[in-house]
């Protein structure tokens, strides 16, 4: 019966597959996916027919409105159509869970998350859709046991590295992608995704990184819902939270016109 054989499992993964055999996968990688494999099952989570997900996309259509104290019409901000919510499938771009030219339909569980997740600033309007899932659908949720962060200074039992692995594929799934991210930050995750399709799942869910409430769902099937409506929004705050990573800082204000 396959099982991690590290609580670094994922982190050896990700190393082999970005630094040195992306295709063709040595005997450790291949265990590590088996492993993968078998325990995704337990993370198996059905989504009814349906259901409501959010799609964000930056921008606005314009259109024209005739108002009574005007001689003529006037336009005005309106969402994107339908069509336009939804991924190209023939000009699909580098993504989390999809490489180039392949589409993948990303989704997430909440109005909130969905803006966010497009990085829109303050003032930025931004096209929402809702959209309906066309038939019941099976993804694999690897937000499971988000929370925390494991570190063992000795292997614990597999229950423990089973845990400890799959924070970590969580972590990389919700990992924001920038636009200036290697491609090759992506493999991992890519390959995870392509192994999940092999076993019969129709998406991945994971956490969102924006906000505490909010999860995607990135369905490999682009048709797999669609939009019933689509709103305009306009951002009125973004909230920033950082953290210091540099060690060599200890949090002194910088002085004026220091940069």
């Amino acid at each position: 019966m396959a099982e991690f054989k590290t609580w670094r499992a994922y982190q050896i993964f990700e190393h082999a597959v970005r630094r040195h055999n992306r295709y063709l996968h040595d005997p450790e990688v291949m265990q590590f996916l088996s492993a993968a494999a078998l325990t995704a099952e337990k993370r198996r989570l059905n989504i009814s027919k349906g259901q409501p997900l959010w799609r964000a996309r930056l921008g606005h259509e314009w259109e024209q409105k005739q108002h009574a104290d005007c001689e003529y019409p006037i336009e005005v901000p309106c969402p994107f159509e339908a069509n336009e919510l939804m991924p190209l499938v023939d000009k699909a771009v580098e993504g989390r869970v999809n490489p180039k030219g392949i589409s993948c339909l990303y989704l997430a569980t909440t109005e909130r998350a969905a803006i966010s997740e497009v990085r829109p600033w303050t003032g930025s309007l931004v096209s929402v859709g809702i959209l309906k899932t066309e038939y019941e659908l099976s993804v694999i949720d690897c937000s499971k046991q988000h929370e925390g962060v494991s570190f063992y200074m000795e292997e614990p039992c597999p229950e423990e590295r089973e845990i400890a692995v799959w924070k970590d594929i969580d972590r990389a799934f919700a990992e924001p992608v920038l636009r200036t991210d290697d491609v090759a930050e992506y493999v991992p995750t890519q390959i995870l995704a392509e192994l999940f399709r092999s076993i019969g799942a129709h998406g991945v869910a994971y956490k969102s990184a924006f906000g505490e409430d909010g999860y995607n769902v990135a369905l490999f099937n682009t048709t797999a819902a669609q939009v019933s409506s689509c709103h305009l929004f306009k951002v009125t705050g973004v909230e920033l939270s950082y953290r210091n990573e540099d060690n060599s800082y200890f949090g002194k204000p910088l002085k004026d016109g220091g940069a």
